[in-house]
């Protein structure tokens, strides 16, 4: 593979499944790199087979397509006329066809998320405004809608640029936030009635999270109260605390009501289709982003809340969860050992598995407990209990729908074990599932490509800790030969390596010039646990950076074909901030590579705008710590800035100027300490990129100069033995 082809690949989008369950709806994005654009287009596709072809009443560039629950219209999102706004069409389930596509919102600032009431007579949207503005309403659209386009256009055509703050957060991942504010609306589809459902309100609804999209919020099934997701902080830089709130839609003057109750992050409402329960991801603790997300239920007739918990992995994150159509199951998605585990939970503790691990084949699962899984997301529930579309994509193949079912027969036979209120078999959970794709996306391209697998292999801690690594040889491997080796070091740092695609860190296009790719889901690592994650708080340079190195220790014994002396070190992140530390403790590698990382973390916590996650990592402020030794303070004990007089690595510096979470200052500070210090070193700069990478152009650049680094202190090719 090479990095045109990986531009070549169409990209999955947002995905609609039709309420009758025939249709399946999804976006498109394919890559111009002559052109450096990305053009999304919408799609439909017959799910139990037929050609794809494009929605008629679409245009490039339209997305957030959606069937209404009554089968018979659609909406999407479109700038085709100026600004962003919902269209609705007519649908014909019978054929698929659309027709008669008329605007429906003409609001100055925007609509996006768009949601249909259950009873398809209303929708819900988010847009940008103006707080302080008269709230938007039917009653008063004109001068609502009017004191915020005046507001747009006199910040657009000012020759003042500058800004003013009086409060954090000011700045967010790659923007500055400005005074608007995203607010909930509620649009009547007949008559164009609209409110403001947070007047005036100065938070964000929904607040920004990297963990969903979509309005964060949730219709009851009978249209009558609408629960979202708001973070009522004063100081929304140093809280995690979003809350879940219902709202009474049948009566203007209703107020919103609190029903969480955590102190932690609470996200996702979803009402059971029966309307009895609220279901939502809730974690315990305040300010912690990284603490283990819960699935909850509240009871709405008795006002009470108790977690739904795994018999199978109780101290798993729950990534992402969907109702069962008949409301006695949640499915729920959560990282286990570099996979995806995707498994249904009985209201009453049962639960058995219904896809982990899914083979390479897309075909037949073995299921537990060691198969690298599928990724998957995107559920969307058909009827029957185990009747699920979902988007799943391995290490191999980008994103694909699935239509995901039981088998006809499962070899031995299944039976349900009442003690632990589960399937079993064999004394390990199972529940043989077909996966049926769906779509083809890539299916031609890939076929002429040389994808090695991904293996995975355990190695112990010295302190006995059990550890998960991958690995992933290059095309055309020769065991009669020993090959350099892209060590990749993952951000987050919870996060994980698994079996997962991407397009700006991607394994097999690290691999396919000719190197083994080494990666280790260190201490901190997601789908081991809570205790696992929590594990690398107040620890940074700690027991991760020695996990990564038995890691590799490990590697290098079990897999005789990697070439010690040739070794690079690659992290982006806290990946990045790990490279920086691995350049001051140790000489082991050729070179490195440092994306966006942290090198000095009293600096870096003056210039992040999530100041919550510092606070959190590091175990307070730095003038928590003045006076004390650097042993006894986090923020100078796991700097790696003080080990500056150790630095021999040549390395290769890369940030964003629109990098708010780590600061481009963090790798301007790196790249004139190792320039200061004689290192040989380079910095690629991107004025017009954040915290990743995204322009097509760009990112061609930038795998052009990672590999030619890595190259040039490694060598490419593979030698004999």
């Amino acid at each position: 593979m090479t990095f045109e082809d990986m531009m070549a690949m169409k990209r999955l989008g947002d995905t609609a499944v039709s309420p009758d369950g025939r249709w399946l709806a999804y976006s498109v994005t394919t890559v111009d790199l002559a052109k450096n654009t990305k053009t999304a287009e919408l799609w439909l596709q017959r799910i139990e087979g037929g050609e794809p072809f494009k929605l008629a009443v679409a245009q490039p560039g339209d997305s957030g397509i959606q069937f209404s629950p009554d089968g018979e219209r659609i909406l999407f999102l479109s700038s085709r006329d100026g600004g962003q706004q919902i269209w609705l069409a007519d649908f014909d389930p019978a054929t698929g066809a659309t027709s008669n596509e008329k605007k429906l919102t003409a609001i100055s600032t925007d609509a996006d998320n768009a949601k249909w009431s259950p009873d398809s007579h209303s929708v819900v949207f988010t847009s940008g405004v103006f707080p302080d503005c008269s709230p938007i309403t039917t009653a008063d659209f004109a001068t609502g809608n009017q004191c915020n386009a005046d507001r747009d256009k006199a910040l657009a055509e000012s020759k003042v640029k500058a800004q003013i703050f009086t409060q954090l957060l000011y700045r967010h991942w790659d923007h500055y936030t400005g005074d608007k504010r995203s607010h909930l609306f509620l649009m009547d589809v007949a008559t164009g009635a609209m409110r403001d459902l947070n007047p005036n309100n100065p938070h964000d609804v929904p607040p920004f999270s990297l963990d969903w999209s979509g309005c964060g919020c949730d219709f009851s099934p009978d249209s009558k109260e609408l629960a979202f997701t708001e973070n009522p902080e004063p100081v929304p830089a140093i809280s995690t605390s979003a809350q879940i709130y219902t709202l009474d839609l049948t009566d203007p003057k209703a107020k919103p009501v609190k029903v969480s109750t955590s102190a932690g992050g609470n996200f996702n409402p979803a009402y059971s289709p029966d309307g009895k329960y609220l279901a939502g991801r809730s974690q315990a603790r305040a300010g912690y982003e990284s603490d283990r997300f819960r699935l909850v239920l509240y009871d709405r007739a008795t006002k009470t809340i108790r977690e739904l918990k795994s018999n199978l992995h109780p101290d798993l994150w729950v990534d992402e969860f969907a109702w069962v159509l008949d409301s006695k199951a949640i499915y729920v998605c959560y990282d286990y050992h570099g996979g995806t585990a995707l498994e249904t939970l009985g209201l009453h503790g049962e639960a058995d598995m219904f896809g982990d691990g899914i083979g390479e084949s897309l075909s037949e699962a073995d299921l537990w407990p060691n198969a690298i899984g599928i990724e998957w997301s995107d559920l969307h529930p058909l009827q029957g209990r185990h009747e699920l579309v979902a988007t799943g994509m391995t290490v191999r193949k980008p994103s694909e729908v699935f239509k995901l079912q039981d088998a006809a027969e499962s070899p031995g036979g299944v039976s349900y074990d009442k003690k632990l209120k589960m399937n079993v078999f064999n004394d390990s959970v199972v529940m043989y599932t077909k996966a049926v794709p769906i779509t083809h996306l890539n299916d031609a391209l890939l076929a002429q490509l040389d994808l090695p697998e991904m293996e995975d292999f355990w190695f112990k801690a010295k302190d006995g800790t059990k550890l998960q690594g991958f690995l992933i040889r290059p095309p055309g491997f020769d065991p009669a030969k020993k090959y350099p080796v892209k060590f990749l070091i993952h951000g987050g740092p919870q996060g994980n390596w698994g079996d997962d695609w991407s397009y700006r860190w991607n394994p097999e296009l690290f691999a396919a010039n000719g190197y083994v790719v080494v990666m280790i889901n260190f201490r901190g690592s997601t789908g081991y646990g809570q205790q696992f994650v929590d594990a690398i708080n107040g620890d940074w340079g700690g027991k991760p950076f020695t996990d990564l190195m038995e890691g590799l220790d490990a590697a290098e014994r079990q897999f005789p074909f990697i070439d010690k002396d040739r070794e690079c070190a690659l992290g982006a992140s806290y990946g990045g901030y790990m490279a920086n530390w691995v350049l001051g403790h140790t000489n082991r590698f050729k070179c490195i590579v440092s994306h966006d990382g942290m090198f000095n973390a009293e600096s870096a916590f003056g210039t992040t705008e999530e100041d919550w996650f510092n606070i959190w990592e590091f175990r307070g402020h730095p003038w928590d710590y003045y006076g004390k030794p650097n042993d006894q303070n986090p923020y100078r004990k796991w700097s790696p800035s003080l080990y500056a007089k150790n630095f021999k690595t040549p390395t290769l510096v890369i940030h964003g100027q629109l990098d708010y979470r780590l600061d481009v200052s963090e790798g301007f500070q790196l790249f004139d300490t190792l320039q200061l210090e004689g290192v040989p070193s380079k910095m690629l700069y991107f004025p017009d990129e954040g915290h990743w990478v995204l322009k097509p152009q760009n990112s061609q650049l930038w795998w052009k100069t990672v590999n030619d680094w890595v190259d040039q202190w490694t060598g490419k090719a593979a030698s004999s033995r």
